[in-house]
C-alpha cells in the first residue's frame, strides 16, 4: 500500500528524535555482527542459535545518523538494533478497556504514532496485541522465521527488503534445532562473547542465513521480493515467512502493527502441520565460545 502517513511520517527527523527523548535510557539490541546467527561459508547458521535477549541500555541518539557521524556507537565492532518486539510502543494491554497506558520506553513519542489503524481493526475484529518501533542500519537483519500475528509494517524512513515466503514453503528453510546461547560483554576486554544458555530447551530455526541470494533456495522454492520505502506499508498474514534488511548507509526507521491471528479452526492446525513436514535435525556444533 502506497502513501500510508502517520504524524511520525513527517515529524521524526533526528533532532525532533533527540529533542523528544532526551537522554531518556532505552533497551537496545547489541551484536558483533547484525544477526542473530553465526553463519559458515556456505550461509548457514552455524553454532549457537543466538538470541539477543542480553539487550543493553542507551539514549536514542546512539541509533541516529547525528550520533553515528560523532562516533558515539559502544563500540567500532558493535552494531545497535531498536528490534525489541515486545509492544515497544503499544502493547495488548493498552486496549482492554480501562482507559490506563502501559509504560512504554518511547513515551514521548506516543502522540506521534496511532495506537490501532481503524481500517485493519475494523477488518480483523479486533485491536492490536502489540505495535513496535524498529529502528537501525544496513548491517542489521532479522533471519527468517514467521509469527502468529497478522502484521501491518510501514517504513517512516530509509527503506527495508524483505524476501517472503508462503506458509507451504517453509520446507525448504532447513529448520534445525540449536541449542540456545546470547550475546553477553565481557568484563574484561568489553568486548561482546557467545555464553551457551543453561536449562533452555533448543531453539527451532531456519539454517539458512541469507534467503534472498541466489541459490540459497531449492529451485521449487517461489520467494517474494518487496522492498518498501517512506510510506509504504505490507500486510503480512500470519505464517508467512519473511527475512529483512535495510538500506545501506542510511538509518532506517519503521512501525509494525501486529494483530493476534484468529486461533479457531483449523489455522493453528494447518501452520503447524505444514511446519512439520520435514524431519528436524540437530544444529549442534562440536565446541563453544568462552569469554575472551
Amino acid at each position: 500500500m502506497k502513501g500510508f502517513k502517520v504524524p511520525a511520517s513527517t515529524l521524526w527527523s533526528d533532532e525532533y528524535l533527540i529533542d523528544r527523548m532526551g537522554t531518556r535510557q532505552i533497551s537496545i539490541a547489541v551484536t558483533p555482527n547484525g544477526t542473530p546467527a553465526r553463519e559458515d561459508d556456505n550461509g548457514e547458521i552455524l553454532g549457537q542459535y543466538l538470541d539477543r535477549s542480553d539487550l543493553e541500555w542507551y539514549s536514542l541518539q546512539i541509533l541516529t545518523a547525528v550520533d553515528q557521524q560523532l562516533g558515539l556507537t559502544p563500540s567500532n565492532e558493535d552494531i545497535c538494533y531498536l528490534q525489541s518486539q515486545n509492544g515497544n510502543l503499544y502493547s495488548g494491554d493498552d486496549f482492554i478497556g480501562q482507559g490506563v497506558q502501559t509504560f512504554s520506553e518511547f513515551e514521548p513519542l506516543r502522540s506521534d504514532v496511532p495506537a490501532e489503524i481503524a481500517f485493519c481493526t475494523e477488518a480483523l475484529g479486533r485491536s492490536p496485541d502489540a505495535v513496535n518501533l524498529w529502528i537501525g542500519d544496513g548491517r542489521s537483519v532479522t533471519s527468517i522465521h514467521s509469527d502468529p500475528y497478522e502484521n501491518i509494517y510501514t517504513v517512516l524512513r530509509g527503506a527495508k527488503h524483505f524476501t517472503l515466503l508462503p506458509p507451504t514453503e517453509g520446507w525448504c528453510l532447513k529448520e534445525r534445532h540449536f541449542p540456545h546461547a546470547s550475546y553477553r560483554r565481557s568484563s574484561k576486554t568489553g568486548k561482546l562473547f557467545v555464553q551457551p544458555s543453561e536449562s533452555t530447551d533448543d531453539i527451532r530455526w531456519s539454517s539458512v542465513s541469507s534467503p534472498h541470494i541466489p541459490g540459497a533456495l531449492p529451485p521449487e522454492a517461489h520467494p517474494i521480493h518487496v522492498t518498501l520505502g517512506p510510506s509504504d506499508t505490507l500486510y503480512l498474514p500470519a505464517g508467512w515467512w519473511h527475512h529483512v534488511r535495510q538500506l545501506s548507509g542510511a538509518t532506517t526507521i519503521a512501525l509494525n502493527w501486529w494483530y493476534d491471528m484468529e486461533m479457531r479452526g483449523m489455522s493453528w492446525v494447518t501452520l503447524s502441520f505444514l511446519r512439520g513436514i520435514n524431519e528436524v535435525l540437530s544444529g549442534h556444533a562440536d565446541g563453544d565460545d568462552e569469554e575472551m
